[in-house]
């Protein structure tokens, strides 16, 4: 009887636990553009997603596109975003029945020569993913190592005061199943709801190459390779179409690593040949057609202004349409 006791105020104690992590996880966990992305691919079934880092974010409008295309699509680019986790997205979208027409993945040289960052990297995804073998099998497979405050005390990472004050909208947000975009517009950009993010115009005349990393493929990361070919054979497997692209920068950043971008540009080009599915090298092969004037970005990593994006969106879906 005394054991019996004690397994129920164990239980219970667990149970209570549980309960005021997920209260604190649902006041203080901020809405991010993230879970309005995440809610859209897995209720909607577009065309086209695309799958990258902060340069397919910025730099690549799914309305543009369509425009030339006739496609729908919702761009699932975010900075900080590996291959391991543009995996895991897709099939999520598969389990939801939500699976896309295609795929474009946005290869960034960068993001192939380093690993996944600690902090509230490992849980910007992951987070926003609804209870699903997806979930499990990333949890699993990514996040179980990390340390375990990454999994019981999801808002830590974040700024405690900052989410304090603004979490009567969080929960609002939460409560009432608000996914709208207004909430993530700056003054320096604005968040579309179709994923793409309009970077306004800024004078380039400060831009610097400090804080532009280097892509030197002496350090490529076996891992982000790993699951690049993971996520063709994914999509060969569920009839999906598949494209990567790397998109431009500008002219100054391709001088400065002239060697590094060209051996990405063969070691990418190697590789999605074998694999059998186009790529598209706006720093390579199809330099020409696209902008490398500094005065079309916001920086000298490649990230695009508003105007520049949709242009070169436009160019991307007719080549696109060609293959």
């Amino acid at each position: 009887m005394h054991s019996f006791k004690r397994t129920l105020r164990a239980l219970i104690i667990c149970v209570l636990v549980i309960a005021v992590l997920a209260a604190l996880d649902f006041a203080l966990y901020p809405c991010t553009f993230i879970r309005s992305d995440i809610h859209r691919v897995t209720t909607q079934t577009f065309d086209d997603v695309y799958l990258g880092t902060s340069h397919g974010k910025l730099n690549i409008d799914p309305e543009a596109a369509e425009s030339v295309s006739g496609r729908s699509g919702h761009n699932l680019c975010v900075g900080g975003e590996y291959p391991v986790d543009a995996y895991y997205m897709l099939k999520l979208m598969i389990e939801t029945g939500h699976a896309p027409g295609r795929v474009i993945y946005e290869a960034s040289p960068g993001y192939f020569v380093k690993e996944k960052e600690e902090g509230n990297n490992y849980l910007l995804f992951i987070h926003e993913f609804p209870l699903s073998k997806a979930k499990i099998s990333y949890f699993a497979d990514v996040v179980a190592g990390c340390n375990f405050r990454t999994s019981l005390f999801p808002w830590y990472e974040y700024d405690f005061l900052y989410e304090l004050k603004n979490m009567k909208d969080t929960v609002v947000k939460k409560w009432t199943r608000d996914y709208s975009a207004e909430s993530f517009t700056t003054d320096t950009q604005e968040y579309h709801e179709n994923g793409f993010v309009e970077r306004y115009p800024v004078p380039s005349d400060d831009f610097s190459l400090n804080g532009v990393d280097r892509p030197d493929i002496t350090y490529l990361n076996q891992d982000n390779v790993k699951y690049i070919v993971k996520l063709i054979e994914l999509c060969r497997e569920n009839g999906i179409e598949f494209a990567a692209v790397t998109t431009p920068v500008p002219d100054v950043t391709i001088r400065e690593y002239a060697q590094d971008y060209a051996a990405f540009d063969s070691y990418f080009t190697s590789l999605f040949a074998a694999q059998n599915v186009p790529y598209y090298n706006f720093n390579g092969q199809y330099a020409q057609a696209a902008s490398h004037d500094p005065k079309d970005y916001t920086d000298l990593d490649g990230h695009m202004n508003g105007d520049a994006a949709r242009t070169f969106s436009k160019t991307l879906a007719a080549l696109l349409d060609r293959s």
